[in-house]
Formats: C-alpha cells, structure tokens, sequence
C-alpha cells in the first residue's frame, strides 16, 4: 500500500512524535507522516492532543505556505523566493515594535499597548495577503485559499479588511503585503510575466525517453529537453509535440539577500549577458575533460545497479557506520565516492555527544537504502521542494522537547514567535541565494542530465578495446559485470544477455530496469537487471523522468550545504537535539512508484552536515546528478549559508542601515568601536563589513569609514 508522496516529507506539528524507547538517557523524536493533507485539520488534532507544541502564529502560516508550494508547481526558484518573501514579511512586522532591529522591505517603526497581540496580526494581514497574491494563478488555490481563510477566522481577524491606512496591526500588515508585492514586480523574477524565460533557448532537440538511445542530440555538454508527449508521422517516426521549459536559466538576474557585487560575474554566451553568482568554473566538458566527464556518467550507472533490495548487499546505516564525512575538494571526487559500493568516505560517529553511547547498528538492505534517499530528498511533483524540505526540517528540530531555542545556542530562550521569525530570514534568505546561485550556474553552463550523456555514449558504443565490437572513442568504458557489450557468446542460451538477442554489438548496463518493468505500484519491483542502455532510466517516476533545467551544479548540493551550515550556525551545535534526527520509512509504504521498502528503515542522521551529504548522494543513486554536479555544489551552499547568517544577523542587531553601529543604540560613540574591535578579534564575519566573506584590514579602513559617516 502506498500513500501520498506528500505525506512522508514533511515534518512538523502533528507529524513530530516520540519513540517509545529512549536511547541512553536522551528521548529521541521522529519524522513522522502528516495525519492529514489539511493544515486546519492537523492544528485541530494538536489542540485536541495535551502533548502537542504550542505554535507561533509565524508557523502556522509557514506550514500554509509549505502546504501550497505542495500542491504548486514544482518550482524551486520561484518557492525559494516565496519563503524569502514570506519570511521577510513576517521579520518586518515583527521588527517594527522594537527599535533596534533592521527591517528588510517595509521600513516603519510603530508601538502598540500589546506588543504580541500587534505582531501576530499585523503577521497575519502581511501572510494572508501575500500568500493569496503569490498563489491566485496556482493550481494550489482552490485547495489553500480556503485554508487561509479558516486561519483568518480561527485567529478572529477580519480577513474581507483590505485598508492600508493607520498605525492599527491589520493596516500595517497590509501594508507590507503592498510593499513586497510591488518589490517582487522589479526584482528581476518576470513574477508579472509568470516568470517566463526571456532570452534562454535550449541549443539541442528534445529527448524522448519512452525511444531508445539519444540520436539527435547536438552539444553533448549542454542541456537537452525531454519531451513526454509526441505523435508518430506516417512513418512511424515520434515527433514532439510539446516539453516543458528550463525552468529559471536567468534567475541570476534576481535581486538577492546577501549575495552582493563580491559574488558576482558577468559572461557573454549565445549574444546574451549572464549574471553567475559565486561561479565554480566550468563543469567537465566532453572534447576537453573526456576522462572525467564519463568517469561521473559512468558512476551513475554503477550505483544505478544498487538499486535492488534483493541483491543481498546490506550496509549499517546508523550514524555510527555512516556520516562525518569532511568536504573533499574537487580534485578528490575520486577517493571521495565508493565508486563501486556507493557512499562516501565517511566513517561515521564513535559515540552519540548527547548520550555518551554508540550509535546502535541498522544494518538494512542497501537496495532499499539507496531507494528511500532517492524518494525521500528528490522533491520532485507534489512536494516542498528542496528549499521547503529544510523549513520542514528547521520546524521539526524546532519542535523537538531536546531543542531549546537560543540564538546561536547563546543567551534567552527565545519565545515561540522571536525564535519562528528570527530562523524563518536566516532560512528563507539563505534558500533564495541558494537558487540565485545554483540557476545562475545552471543558466550559464547550461549541462546536460545523465540520462542524456549515458544513453549518448552508448549509442556510440563502447571505449575500452579496440578489438571489440563497437569500439569507438566517444564510447563509454566497459566495467565488468555492469558495463558490458552484448556478444553472441553473452546471449547464447543460460547465458546473462540470453534474453538481449538480437541486440548484438549494444551496451547491456545492469541497472535500475525502469518503470516499464512496474505494473502496479503497490506490488511491483523493477528490480535490477541487465537492459540496454539506450534504454537506461533514471530512478524516477514515468512522468518525471529528470527535472526541467541544467543539472550543473546540483540545486539539491547547493540549498542542502547551505541549509546544514545555517541551521549549524542558528542553534549554535552541528548536531541534531538528542544527537540524532529520524526519519520513519515503513515497510511496503514508502515508496511511490514501485513496491517498498522490503523492511521498516528509519533514516538518521547525527548533524546536519550528515543530511545534507545524503541529500546529495540521494541525486546519484536516483540518476539525477554525476558526481561533477554535486562537490562544486557544496562549496557553494557553504558560503552562501554563512554569507546568508551573517546579513540576518546585521537586520537582527540593526547594523544593516547603520553599520558602524554595533551597540545597536542609534549613537555611534567609543562602545562601538570597542564592540567592533572584539568582533573582529574573535573572526566573528559580523565584523567583515566589506561582505567579501573575510576579514582583513580593509573592513577596518571601512568600519571607520562608516563610523565617520554616522547613522542616517
């Protein structure tokens, strides 16, 4: 039996509940399903339940606007922006009842008798009106408008009040609405044009995956559309009669949070200019890096054959056999990855930090493992996207009875609602630069999927002996027991390619064998086997097959790296509360489109850092990134994730608009310039005041440069 991909994805409210044994002394948590696709319906369930969380009204329309992205096209960059936007909104309503924090779009200061009461409805006009103006052309509307209305009316706002003049909450939230609004007209998205691509053209024909091999592919090192819906000519020849788009090739175009003019360049390509945010260099092209292009395609169909829960290869997938895994540079992709096993070098954790005690042994099939993190982090149709993923994650440690909510692990306890605003910016702001970033990088190199440079290169046929049949340089290395030629001898009667004759002088790849091999969803496994792989799939539904735009560098590399940095820094520990986060997988339920898992498998992970890392392993088990896509995305997620900290910080300390102002009183005087001093004596980046991500004595020269020119 199978369930809604959705409901296994998020992780927050009443999905969050408490295992029945504790492991040490520490009470570990898991996620959970959602027990239902209605937010009103879960928050019912909540009150009705005497150990539930108490949530800020900032989660409540943050699970709203999680619960739309689901049912919303798959967008990364567009919801990117969305929980940017949102997020902002909700900072700035809270910030303008407190005098030193920055805001961010809205600027406007006001006081009220009741402070609390002030912020959560002037959070909830801002969320009600935005959220129905960003999604009113969704396919998420009918279900979600009338969610945000019940929210409305439970909080006992008057949501048909639409006025914008007065200093009263529901005027003030209002008006922020109008101001993001209008700002998301000009800032380089095409929002008014439903983001339409202006000057992108993919340079090859689209490939029609349901055909065999790729034959019409033009530049085997850009991008090529997939059409899944095409007619036969008189011919019998399938011609495309429609694919969808690369979605977001020119988002470098969009205004950032705290990417700034350190971190960009930019580069003529096809006539047009292109903005690239914190470039990595050049993926590896096929006439110029030959070696390394098809070692990484190659590897995505070795650890395609992983992908059978009956192979009898079982692997300990516990923090203590995997995990902590230090970031290879790219020059070490090669000792980095277990090319043939699957996995990285990470050797795991000796002992739980919050219990003292080993992690105990899941020692589970690693066809099924590798099955789960392909499901579990594609966010593909029907999800929260990657970016979503990581709010359900924060709103999961969140929620957790070991979590205790103080900036930086420093300081208070924050309440609900300073905490939800204050993580929801460093989130949300460190997720847009994620896809600033990563769709400028995709934009401009513009590099083709898997599925198209395996099922080139087998076409052309194989590169490793001359004196076998096929031989040619553009080929693709042969591995025994994988990557093989079809022979008469190998498909004579009992032999492995038996059931391959007649397809003498093709590649036979053992591999995931696709979803013509699945009838019913709820019974049937592909298993692995040997096909031809001009045949070859991704481990993806039909329907999908690989996302709409360039696979160089990983989105998924990129916003996870980026997210495990920020959520490091945010709660002051790279661990999970309790050591340890959990995710539930029940056996012959998990999965969607084929049968499994074969046994009950909860995935774990000791840090974050370990999440993002199975995050990007995840792409290559699933067929959707060589490993040239993922390292460079790392390291991008990783500066962008401190970057991103460090400009939240400046809103939340109010040195954004003044600053030299590190008292954050409004006056400069000598206790500023001895706070600054001691920040930068301790390499805390909030004193990098340049923002070109390290301190020298250039952000000296430029605090007392600030100082001088004194507070607007």
């Amino acid at each position: 039996m199978h369930r809604n991909f959705t409901t296994f994805i998020v992780c927050a409210g009443a999905a969050l509940s408490t295992s029945a044994a504790p492991v040490g002394d520490v009470t570990t948590t898991k996620m959970r399903p959602l027990v239902s696709e209605s937010a009103a319906q879960r928050r019912a369930l909540d009150r009705a339940n005497p150990q539930g969380v108490d949530h800020s009204v900032a989660r409540l329309w943050n699970e709203l606007l999680l619960d739309s992205i689901r049912k919303d096209f798959a967008r990364p960059t567009v919801h990117s922006r969305n929980l940017y936007h949102t997020a902002a909104a909700m900072w700035d309503a809270w910030a303008a009842y407190e005098d030193q924090p920055d805001q961010v779009f809205h600027f406007e200061k006001l006081s009220a008798e009741n402070i609390q009461a002030a912020r959560e409805e002037a959070i909830s006009y801002a969320m009600y009106r935005l959220l129905r103006h960003r999604f009113v052309d969704s396919p998420a509307a009918p279900f979600m408008f009338p969610e945000y209305d019940m929210l409305m009316d439970e909080l006992g706002y008057d949501r048909t009040y639409e006025g914008t003049v007065g200093d009263d909450p529901a005027s003030f939230g209002n008006r922020i609405a109008a101001t993001i609004i209008t700002f998301g007209l000009t800032d380089g998205s095409n929002e008014q044009n439903a983001y339409e691509n202006q000057v992108y053209l993919p340079i090859n024909p689209p490939l029609l995956p349901d055909f065999p091999g790729n034959p019409d592919i033009i530049n085997v090192d850009r991008w090529q559309p997939l059409a899944l819906e095409f007619f036969k000519d008189q011919s019998g020849n399938p011609i495309p009669t429609g694919y969808p788009d690369f979605l977001g090739p020119e988002w470098g175009d969009v205004t950032p949070f705290s990417l700034n003019e350190n971190d960009v360049q930019i580069y003529q390509r096809d006539g047009q200019s292109w903005s690239v945010w914190t470039d990595p260099g050049s993926p590896p092209l096929f006439e110029t890096d030959t070696d390394r292009y098809k070692w990484g395609f190659e590897m995505v169909v070795l650890w395609s054959s992983h992908l059978d829960p009956a192979d009898g290869v079982m692997i300990d997938v516990s923090p203590g056999g995997i995990g902590n895994a230090p970031l290879p540079t790219v020059a070490e992709e090669s000792i980095y990855y277990d090319r043939t096993n699957g996995g990285d070098w990470g050797q795991g954790w000796d002992l739980n930090p919050a219990t003292g005690l080993p992690y105990e042994p899941q020692i589970v099939p690693r066809g099924d493992y590798g099955r789960i993190l392909a499901e579990f982090w594609a966010d593909g149709p029907d999800s929260e996207t990657p970016p979503g993923h990581w709010f359900a994650v924060m709103n999961y440690v969140a929620d957790h009875p070991l979590h205790e909510k103080r900036f930086m692990g420093e300081g208070p306890i924050l309440d609900n609602l300073e905490w939800d605003v204050k993580s929801y910016l460093v989130m949300g702001g460190g997720m847009h630069d994620s896809a600033v970033s990563a769709w400028s990088v995709k934009g401009y190199y513009d590099y083709l999927r898997p599925i198209s440079a395996i099922r080139y290169m087998a076409d052309q046929g194989q590169c490793s002996d001359p004196e076998m049949p096929s031989y040619s340089l553009e080929g693709i290395n042969l591995v025994d027991g994988v990557i093989e030629v079809v022979t008469a001898e190998t498909t004579a009667v009992g032999q492995r390619h038996e059931h391959l004759a007649g397809e003498e002088g093709k590649i036979a790849i053992k591999a995931w064998r696709g979803p013509s091999y699945i009838k019913n969803e709820d019974t049937d496994v592909a298993g692995v086997g040997w096909i031809l792989a001009e045949n070859w799939w991704p481990y993806q539904r039909p329907s999908f097959v690989t996302p709409p735009f360039a696979g160089y560098v990983s989105g998924h590399s990129v916003f996870s790296r980026g997210a495990a940095e920020l959520m490091t820094l945010l709660t002051g520990t790279p661990f999970f509360p309790g050591g340890m986060g959990e995710f539930e997988a029940p056996m012959n339920e998990f999965l969607v489109f084929e049968d499994g898992p074969s046994i009950d498998i909860t995935l774990q992970w000791a840090t974050y850092q370990d999440a993002s890392d199975q995050t990007s392993l995840s792409r290559i088990w699933g067929g959707i990134h060589p490993p040239a896509d993922d390292i460079p995305g790392r390291h991008m997620g990783l500066k962008i994730g401190r970057e991103a900290f460090t400009e939240a910080r400046r809103y939340f300390n109010g040195i954004k608009v003044c600053p030299a102002d590190f008292q954050g009183d409004g006056v400069l005087n000598f206790y500023d310039i001895a706070r600054y001093i001691q920040s930068y004596i301790e390499q805390d980046q909030i004193a990098d005041i340049n923002r070109d991500s390290q301190l020298d004595v250039t952000d000296i020269f430029d605090f007392l440069d600030a100082y001088n020119d004194g507070c607007p």
